[in-house]
């Protein structure tokens, strides 16, 4: 097992204090409890981990509701399982007679915001993308499918503007859908012009869209084309760009308060990157740890005070202090790469969903001394 200079000894995910399956975690418990780890993922630094929660197929993406009240697990075929953060129980789950004959994955899950105009509860509402092209929409807590869009390619990824009346689609092909939430019809189109000399819109294969928080109508995109493309959904053509990040997943965030944008790019360096919103200059690349580095998938910001990522290589979820750049705490050595995370919003001690393999690990970072 690799250990970090000067790091405390790594806690195995197998502890019998924390996880609540034992068989997957390469680990021999004793008879009076305690856990000898052989091989497997364990804990390093300021990380607690509250449980482990088995999927019957390989988790692909994952979503908390606004509130934190409920995690839903979008898996490989194309069933959505939705959890409890607190009682780690399943509480529902969500196929219908598309993802059960098509067995594709699901891509991403947005839970839907609710509009003042609403005539009933709307809090319950999900939509999820799906590599066959469909967009649907769920009342989760009945299990009913409220809508289905099809879309002529593989759908990768969504976003949702700041006040839910309009969500952007993306995926294997150069277009961007803009949608009206309500309706559920496409407003417009957007994709790149015919000029070979101007880089507005994308390439190739599109994997995550993050709108600005303060702004209905702009939102940003990256993927394979190692371009970070700037929309107006007013505009048919991308307005400005930052040239760089490979992007391969969800990796792709703004902080609403310092107006920095993360990137998270799966390759072998400078993998991990803060930019201007304003200027799309970069700010500063975040080094990556020596022992366990990491091609990403996807990272988002913690709070105010760290960054949060996770990728393949090392397969593991990786806890930075945005300050000082410094780990402080880290999930390592899954079984796969990290393909998919999400926290619960709460702050700097939120819950954090970690997917990999057939596995969601709900860990909590703890300051030192923290008696919580």
């Amino acid at each position: 097992m690799f250990l970090l200079p000067s790091a405390p000894r790594p806690t195995s995910v197998g502890s019998t204090e924390t996880s609540n399956t034992q068989s997957q975690m390469g680990s021999e418990v004793g008879s009076e409890g305690s856990t000898t780890n052989r091989t497997g993922p364990y804990l390093e630094g300021n990380l607690k981990l509250l449980a482990t929660l088995e999927s019957p197929t390989d988790v692909m993406c994952c979503r908390y509701s606004a509130d934190g009240s409920v995690l839903a697990v979008g898996l490989i075929d194309g069933c959505i399982k939705i959890y409890s953060p607190d009682t780690f129980q399943l509480l529902y789950s969500l196929q219908d007679d598309d993802t059960i004959s098509q067995r594709l994955p699901v891509t991403q899950i947005r839970f839907r915001i609710p509009q003042r105009e609403d005539k009933q509860d709307s809090s319950n509402i999900l939509i999820a993308t799906y590599a066959s092209g469909d967009i649907k929409v769920w009342y989760y807590t009945s299990g009913e499918c409220l809508h289905t869009q099809n879309e002529d390619r593989q759908t990768l990824c969504m976003a949702l503007n700041p006040t839910g009346n309009h969500f952007v689609t993306a995926g294997s092909d150069t277009k961007i859908n803009l949608y009206d939430e309500h309706t559920r019809k496409v407003i417009r189109t957007l994709e790149p012009s015919d000029s070979r000399d101007t880089m507005d819109g994308h390439h190739y294969r599109v994997f995550a869209l993050k709108y600005h928080h303060h702004n209905d109508h702009v939102f940003l995109s990256g993927g394979w084309d190692d371009t970070v493309l700037y929309w107006d959904e007013r505009t048919v053509h991308a307005v400005r760009r930052i040239h760089g990040p490979h992007i391969c997943g969800d990796a792709l965030d703004i902080d609403p308060e310092t107006d920095h944008i993360l990137t998270g790019s799966w390759r072998r360096s400078k993998v991990l990157e803060i930019w201007d919103f304003a200027t799309g200059t970069k700010v500063k690349e975040v080094p990556e740890e020596p022992m366990h580095t990491s091609s990403l998938y996807c990272c988002q910001w913690l709070g105010r005070d760290s960054i949060l990522c996770g990728g393949s290589d090392s397969n593991m979820c990786r806890i930075i202090d945005r300050g000082t750049l410094n780990t402080t705490g880290q999930l390592v050595d899954l079984p796969q790469g990290v393909y998919c995370l999400d926290n619960d919003h709460s702050g700097n001690n939120s819950q954090i969903a970690v997917g990999s393999n057939k596995y969601i690990y709900l860990v909590k970072g703890e300051k030192k001394g923290s008696t919580r």
